[in-house]
């Protein structure tokens, strides 16, 4: 083969590797075989009527043609409108550049920030799509534990250990996929002197700001005036509004930042489309019909599958406070994440092994919380009597 780019190499094995007992489990169940998917973070409703028929209304008015490098002017100051509102400081429509989705935008995000020969810290673990966003650029990524006993927030003493003269931006992600941490305002403060302190990016991943459970709060680094030139967050209606499929995200930062990153965002894909950009305008106007359930539904399942295996099995759950799924110490089996999700895979249940997600998990698993009730009480007693078989009842 004709020889291709570094970057190629760079990314190998960064993709579908990771989701290899997803991808097993659904060729199993393409054969026929029983098995309950807990996998992947997908809305557990369809997207909402009134954004179809917004779409489709958008569509037959001919919203059909060429946006601009930035986005829908309805759209952007929409946006704006909410920040304000939600943030705590005023933000106009130069400080947001809309993408096909939060992976895109963060992408695009990472390419301004750093490239050959520079660092940029992230927690572990973290989103499976991290390491491969930062490795494209050419930069390296320096994991930063999340440890347990802090909850899986990342803390501002493990990434100062890690600054080196390299190191050009830290990139957070609060609510925190996959373990559903969500960090304080005294946490971001420590890690907004730090970024002060060494002349540093904070990039802030915030897709699941809307799916926070109660008794919890979200903050957000944008709220901080005194970093505000630093701060650059990233999200979408993928997961608020449960429309994934739209592919419908943004950018957030100071409108110096993005009109430095303009250019780059028209070189990839010169705007999001209108109508497309219409209906995520009212989105964003009018909230989310879903968010409410889904953030009642999901707590309601992190307490089932705690309450269930704490009761009946030696399993350890950690109990997220935002977000799609729960986090499983299966220490006590003797086995480390990978090899217990491919033995549970032969018990009827896909989970994804906490080795997908960074080096600090390889002892857990992450499951969705997504499926319908009756189909994670089927999926609860499947784990129960695979524990029983390993010795490990203790009810």
């Amino acid at each position: 083969m004709t020889r291709m780019t570094a970057v190629t190499e760079r990314l190998a094995n960064l993709g579908g590797a990771k989701w290899e007992v997803h991808l097993k489990a659904r060729d199993l169940k393409d054969a026929g075989a029983d098995i309950i998917e807990m996998t992947i973070g997908e809305p557990d409703v369809p997207v909402a009527d009134s954004l179809i028929d917004a779409t489709v209304t958008a569509l037959r008015a001919g919203r059909t043609a060429y946006s601009n490098g930035r986005g829908e002017v309805g759209l952007l100051t929409a946006l704006a409108e909410r920040y304000t509102n939600t943030r705590g400081r005023l933000f106009g429509p130069e400080n947001f550049l809309c993408f096909p989705g939060t992976q895109t935008a963060l992408f695009a995000v990472l390419a301004g920030v750093a490239q050959d020969g520079d660092e940029v810290l992230v927690g572990d673990p973290m989103y499976a799509t991290y390491e491969a966003v930062v490795r494209a650029t050419g930069a390296e990524m320096v994991p930063v534990p999340l440890r347990p006993e802090h909850g899986f927030r990342m803390q501002a003493e493990d990434i100062a250990a890690r600054i080196t003269p390299k190191t050009r931006a830290i990139l957070l992600n609060t609510p925190h996929n996959p373990t559903g941490a969500i960090l304080t305002a005294e946490d971001i403060a420590s890690i907004a002197d730090l970024a002060k302190a060494h002349d540093l990016w904070i990039i802030s991943d915030e897709v699941y700001e809307e799916l926070v459970f109660d008794g919890a709060s979200f903050c957000s680094p944008l709220s901080h005036p005194d970093i505000a030139d630093r701060v650059i967050a990233v999200s979408s209606i993928s997961k608020s509004h449960a429309a994934p499929g739209f592919r419908s995200g943004w950018c957030v930062a100071s409108a110096a930042f993005c009109e430095a990153l303009l250019p780059y965002s028209e070189s990839m894909l010169f705007g999001n489309q209108p109508f497309i950009a219409d209906m995520t305008e009212k989105a964003v106007r009018e909230g989310s019909e879903a968010a409410s359930g889904m953030v009642a539904r999901f707590a309601a399942r992190a307490e089932r599958v705690a309450a269930r295996l704490h009761s009946e099995t030696g399993l350890v759950v950690h109990r997220p406070q935002a977000g799609m799924f729960a986090m499983i110490n299966v220490a006590s089996t003797g086995m480390n994440g990978d090899a217990y999700a491919w033995s549970l895979l032969d018990h009827g249940v896909a989970i994804m092994p906490g080795s997908a997600f960074g080096h600090g998990l390889t002892g857990w698993v992450r499951v969705a919380l997504t499926i319908p009730d009756d189909a994670l009480d089927v999926a609860l007693d499947r784990i129960v009597m695979h524990a029983n078989q390993r010795g490990m009842r203790i009810a």
